[in-house]
């Protein structure tokens, strides 16, 4: 067997937890979906809460008030601290994110990455494509709206090219369709306003006051503003935007 041919065994222990993990989360997930349904909850705001607590586990009688307790009965709390305030404390000097898994970015996004500026260069920094690859099975519920959310309060003309690739690239995943009709309303209505922001940014720039005639004829020979348009029109249909 040539050096090339040898199996990293921990990189493939590593892939397959990571897959376990992923798959884990899916079926609680849509386990808590169905018991939503079944309960006929009033509004979307209790059926989201009943989705995003199903990592939660009930109380034993031996987890009492007053009574000694050796394992936590939250596991996404550490030593008496909550899951926010563990979020909270985070080294000064990060590294770029670098997910091999939608269960890494996931794990990140809601544990590193707090603010919404944070947030929006991470996405910027990942691109599209690799965005295509990490929920290419789906994005997972609840997140969708999130990442639309990050978009649409920090999106500017520089980056319009990058975010229509990432929208593209969202819209690509698995049950696409489904998490967009999960959105809340104020999800709905942040998604709204990032394709407002787009379009506007889209006026063509032979129309603004102050543009060289050299200008002008090197944007038009580049086309990048016309193909960005005929993508933004498609995408519009895809999310659902009036």
């Amino acid at each position: 067997m040539e050096r090339n041919d040898i199996i990293n065994f921990k990189a493939l222990e590593k892939e397959l937890q990571a897959a376990l993990t992923a798959d884990e989360k899916y079926k609680r997930e849509n386990a808590a979906k169905l018991r939503a349904v079944e309960q006929r909850v009033a509004s979307y705001e209790e059926f989201r809460g009943i989705v995003l607590a199903s990592h939660l586990k009930p109380l034993e009688r031996k987890d009492k008030m007053g009574g000694k307790r050796t394992v936590p009965w939250n596991c996404h709390t550490i030593q008496g601290r909550t899951f926010q305030d563990v979020a909270t404390e985070i080294s000064p000097e990060k590294t770029p994110l670098q997910p091999e898994t939608s269960a890494d970015f996931y794990r990140n996004w809601r544990r590193h990455l707090l603010s919404g500026p944070e947030r929006y260069q991470t996405l910027l920094q990942l691109g599209g494509p690799k965005l295509g690859r990490l929920f290419q099975t789906d994005v997972g519920f609840g997140l969708l709206g999130e990442l639309l959310v990050a978009l649409a309060d920090h999106v500017g003309p520089a980056d319009r090219a990058g975010v229509l690739g990432i929208l593209r690239s969202l819209a690509s995943t698995g049950r696409f369709t489904l998490n967009l009709s999960l959105l809340s309303q104020a999800e709905r209505e942040s998604c709204k306003g990032l394709f407002q922001k787009l379009q506007a940014m889209g006026v063509p720039r032979s129309t603004k006051e102050g543009l060289s005639w050299e200008e002008q004829g090197l944007e038009e020979q580049s086309g990048g503003l016309q193909e960005e348009e005929r993508l933004l029109q498609e995408l519009l249909e895809l999310y659902q935007v009036d």
